[in-house]
């Protein structure tokens, strides 16, 4: 079972989300019929899934869930005083989900069973039906279970009909006959209870037996008022801290349509190298070209399905962001709208874990710090060519640059003359240094910068960029750029001073070659007029301390961005653009900032992958570094 361990963990992890969301959607409209069936549908496979992997507790509290909503089935809405109850729930059972994530005993959940709900809320619990007892409360430790040859620990539950007529004895005949077959560890209600008699729906025990369930499921099935009876094995060992992680593999879905495809595309890729093999032994040089195009289209193919698998739409992320509002707005008093657009959008798996908590982040602060009393914070999510562009918004008083420009001073992150030279794009940026919101929390533009250097770094680790932009009484936009995906990317080949580098695509906006008379001197720098455009020239040689080599005629320029404003990087020579896998580098190497990863071309070649900006960034910030510009 531990291999399905992780598809458990990942299918409840979407139905959470999915729950979260809908408590959140019914609280605004409780009589949302088809809200109200999906969240049972949710929590209804929680239990089922959970009860099958002998994760008591988590399916205990799901059922418990479940019948809450049988009864908002029933009376067709959801009462106000019940939200909060599902709320608690559902964080139980990512807390749940969580100890089952680090491979640790699932916490109790009896207090919340037993706590007292609302009184507008439905009885759980039928007349004649007791709760199922957590395992906990079976009180068998593993450690005071001795093996024996031959025989299994099985947990057993006998579900009694409801008409059955005094259904205490019936469950003491049970016992007593299922006693005759194996050692009965403890009971729910234990024999003692039943002697008292009363109310028993069902009878749960640990049972420890030389017989097969099929053998004891005649036994007991033969039995009058038996309704039905299941099975779960003894597997709190698997919950022990001690069970292997590395049999804990990630796992994913994936549709059996693009599996279809897979198998497609290798009969193929098959066919393709016979050919190959073949035109290759009888020198057949058409065919050999030919092949190649094929293979170059089945790759293509084959890469392009393969990104397919490795996507997941934003809302995988974005089903804690109502609650997250909900709540914030409760303990604020705020009466803010979230509103989600483009969840629909889809990304690299790789990147939207990382984009979680940066996503939190930016949320938080715009309900927190962007908008005063009431408002609308909107994420919203779009494609734009190869670029996903994820914007979060809100309508609030926006960020007063004049007192970040004095922050900065006062903070001496910049001159008094640095900052009146400091464009307001640039300037806001300031919000993403550590440390600067901190003393900006009494402020007008108070905690902006909480966790925005999180946001900035995870951005740009993903090879993504952000920008801020802000108007006094207007709002905030703090906005992202973030390529699709991490493992396959198009980049830009260029050479300096016979070595050749890789600039991701994402970040080259064009490229041009200019002759030595279109630049111009700005001081100590030297730039290129394009239109009403003035861009500063950067050496990329000069940057990588790279030693000089003679260069005549034009020059090769490459346009990116940096926090809003163009810059040219001059380099030898244009290589062409070329679609690279990207490995991550081992320390020390990763230590370098401005190099994102590496590749290796087909000759064998490794070729690292340049990030201009935090490229820029660490020559900006280097003790007695001169600004950029000049080149030979």
């Amino acid at each position: 079972m531990t291999k399905y361990r992780e598809m458990f963990l990942s299918e409840t992890r979407e139905h959470l989300n999915n729950m979260s969301r809908l408590v959140i959607t019914l609280e605004k409209d409780p009589s949302d019929r088809e809200g109200i069936d999906s969240l049972f549908r949710d929590v209804h496979s929680i239990k089922g899934m959970a009860a099958s992997m002998g994760y008591a507790h988590t399916a205990e509290l799901a059922h418990h869930l479940e019948d809450l909503m049988d009864g908002f089935r029933k009376s067709g809405t959801v009462p106000e005083t019940a939200v909060d109850r599902l709320l608690e729930g559902v964080d139980l059972l990512e807390g749940l989900l969580e100890d089952l994530g680090a491979e640790k005993p699932e916490r109790e959940v009896a207090d919340f069973l037993s706590s007292n709900a609302p009184a507008a809320m439905p009885q759980v619990h039928s007349p004649g039906r007791e709760m199922l007892p957590s395992a906990a409360a079976l009180n068998i430790e593993p450690e005071a279970v001795s093996a024996t040859p031959g025989e299994e620990m099985v947990q057993v539950t006998v579900h009694l009909a409801a008409d059955a007529a005094a259904p205490a004895a019936r469950a003491l005949l049970l016992l007593r006959e299922l006693g005759a077959i194996g050692t009965i560890h403890s009971s729910k209600p234990d024999e003692e209870m039943l002697r008292r008699g009363g109310p028993v729906g069902r009878l749960i025990l640990w049972l420890q037996t030389k017989n097969t369930e099929a053998q004891i499921e005649r036994l007991v099935s033969g039995m009058a008022d038996v309704e039905k009876i299941s099975f779960t094995e003894d597997r709190r060992s698997e919950a022990h801290p001690s069970a292997r992680r590395e049999d804990a593999s990630r796992t994913v879905r994936v549709r059996t349509d693009l599996l279809d495809r897979f198998i497609n595309l290798t009969g193929e890729l098959i066919t393709s190298r016979y050919m190959l093999q073949s035109a290759s032994r009888e020198e057949q040089w058409p065919m050999i070209r030919e092949g190649l195009d094929q293979l170059n289209r089945l790759i293509a193919d084959l890469h392009h399905h393969v990104l397919q698998v490795r996507m997941m739409q934003l809302k995988s992320i974005t089903g804690h962001l109502p609650r997250l509002v909900r709540d914030l707005c409760r303990k604020s008093g705020k009466d803010i709208q979230l509103r989600l657009e483009g969840e629909e959008v889809e990304l690299d798996r790789a990147i939207l874990e990382e984009l979680a908590d940066p996503l939190v982040h930016m949320v938080r602060n715009a309900v927190d710090h962007g908008i005063e009393n009431s408002g609308e914070v909107t994420v919203t999510a779009r494609r734009e060519k190869d670029l996903v562009l994820l914007q979060v918004a809100d309508n609030g008083r926006g960020m007063d640059a004049g007192i970040i420009r004095k922050k900065a001073v006062e903070k001496g992150l910049l001159s008094p003359a640095q900052a009146k030279a400091l464009r307001e794009r640039d300037l806001l940026q300031l919000v993403c240094h550590p440390g600067f919101s901190t003393a900006e929390k009494v402020t007008e533009t108070s905690g902006r910068g909480v966790g925005m250097d999180v946001v900035k770094s995870a951005a740009e680790s993903l090879g993504g960029t952000l920008e801020i932009s802000s108007e006094p009484g207007r709002g905030t936009s703090i906005l992202l750029k973030l390529p699709l995906s991490v493992a396959i990317i198009q980049v830009l080949l260029v050479e300096c001073s016979g070595h050749t580098l890789a600039i991701p695509i994402t970040r080259v906006l064009r490229t041009l070659v200019i002759s030595r008379e279109e630049i111009r001197s700005s001081g100590r720098q030297m730039v290129l007029r394009q239109g009403e455009d003035v861009i500063s020239l950067l050496s990329l040689r000069k940057i990588l301390r790279l030693p000089a080599r003679p260069s005549a005629g034009s020059i090769p320029v490459v346009i990116t961005e940096i926090h809003g404003r163009k810059a040219g990087l001059v380099v030898d020579r244009l290589s062409g653009q070329r679609e690279v896998f990207v490995k991550s580098l081992a320390f020390p190497l990763d230590r370098l900032s401005g190099i994102s990863g590496a590749t290796v071309l087909g000759d064998g070649s490794v070729v690292f992958i340049i990030d201009p900006q935090s490229l820029l960034e660490e020559l900006a910030g280097s003790p007695g570094a001169r600004p950029p510009g000049e080149h030979s």
